[in-house]
């Protein structure tokens, strides 16, 4: 039985740094094609919103499932190097994204991402790597504290 846990712990691992070598290859191929239509950097990025000067969200709040697609940005500055605006990761996250991955494939209930309304769409407070797994696995939408 030990034999098959250390196996199965073992696989396990070598498919979350698979899938984290993925997403960050889709990362790479996603640069270079912005560079070679030669977009500025700052576009290629996550975009970053000031939490005090967006518009006054009319009702939403709470706990909810909301689209993945609608996530287009954070409020934190150092996230928005981590990840490209589609989520997928940098190598610096690599050990924070493979564990999330792993809790994602264990079935582990995580708690809510924590979002800002900003128009039709959201940006991230809090869970930048949950949205990056999730939408690596091909979720369509997660669950969120919309404030």
């Amino acid at each position: 039985m030990s034999t098959q846990t250390e196996t199965t712990g073992t696989w396990t691992l070598m498919e979350a740094e698979r899938a984290f070598k993925s997403a960050a290859r889709a990362r790479r191929r996603a640069a270079l094609a912005d560079r070679m239509k030669r977009r500025s950097r700052r576009l290629c990025g996550l975009a970053v919103y000031d939490e005090t000067r967006r518009a006054a969200s009319v009702g939403g709040r709470g706990v909810r499932e909301i689209p993945l697609e609608a996530v287009r940005g954070t409020t934190e500055p150092n996230r928005a190097a981590q990840f490209d605006r589609e989520f997928r990761p940098a190598p610096v996250t690599r050990s924070r994204w493979q564990s999330v991955w792993l809790a994602f494939h264990r079935g582990a209930t995580l708690p809510p991402i924590s979002v800002i309304r900003v128009g039709d769409d959201y940006a991230i407070r809090d869970g930048h790597h949950r949205v990056s797994v999730a939408k690596a696995l091909g979720a369509v939408s997660i669950r969120a504290v919309v404030a």
